[in-house]
């Protein structure tokens, strides 16, 4: 037996009957101050720190890879790099 039940209310209305609270207050306090906090943080910043914070190792493990490369691709030619 198989017992179906649709029931067509809003978020705010299912939260009501079935007595749990309405965090909404809380939840845009919370994310104002998320905010808030972030863009201080970002002002502070500078763009140097900011690129050292998506690319921990820098551009040296760039530059290595790029000569990795460099060389394989080098090998696969049978000739020698321009660069190393």
């Amino acid at each position: 037996m198989k017992i179906k039940i649709d029931i067509d209310c809003s978020p705010e209305e299912a939260r009501a009957f079935l007595g749990w609270p309405d965090v909404a207050d809380f939840q845009r306090a919370a994310m104002e101050q998320m905010h808030r906090r972030a863009s201080e943080y970002l002002d502070t910043l500078e763009p140097d720190k900011l690129a050292k914070m998506f690319m921990p190792a820098g551009m040296e493990a760039w530059d290595a890879m790029q000569r990795t490369f460099t060389r394989f691709a080098a090998g696969a030619a049978g000739g020698k790099p321009d660069r190393e």
